[in-house]
């Protein structure tokens, strides 16, 4: 049980310390560190006592948490821009809008313009 919980919380902070991509991946790898250890402890005190059981559950809930939070920081994931005017450009025929976070310009679906 104790070489299971700290194999997860090596790969983890590995994991997460590592990454040089974004949010998104930085995030699930920090939230599964924490699952895993939440779920061991919680696994192994309630029901059946299942530590390693805990810490798989508690992974892949922590994981997925920090995988959506972070996609939200970068952008996606159905993060809005609350204050986004948008502008009609008429050669286009297509609405735009300014990102004042990243100082760009996209078109109303989201990709660049």
């Amino acid at each position: 049980m104790n070489k299971t919980l700290i194999a997860l919380l090596s790969v983890g902070v590995l994991a997460s310390a590592c990454t040089a991509t974004g949010n998104t991946e930085r995030n699930a790898a920090g939230g599964a560190a924490l699952g895993a250890l939440a779920g061991a402890v919680i696994g192994n005190n309630v029901g059946g006592g299942s530590a390693s059981t805990g810490a798989l559950v508690g992974a892949a809930i922590g994981g997925t948490a920090g995988a959506v939070k972070g996609c939200r920081e970068d952008g996606g994931c159905g993060a809005t821009n609350v204050n986004r005017r948008q502008y009609y450009d008429e050669r286009a025929g297509r609405y735009y809008y300014y990102d004042s976070r990243s100082g760009r310009y996209y078109w109303e679906d989201g990709s660049p313009r």
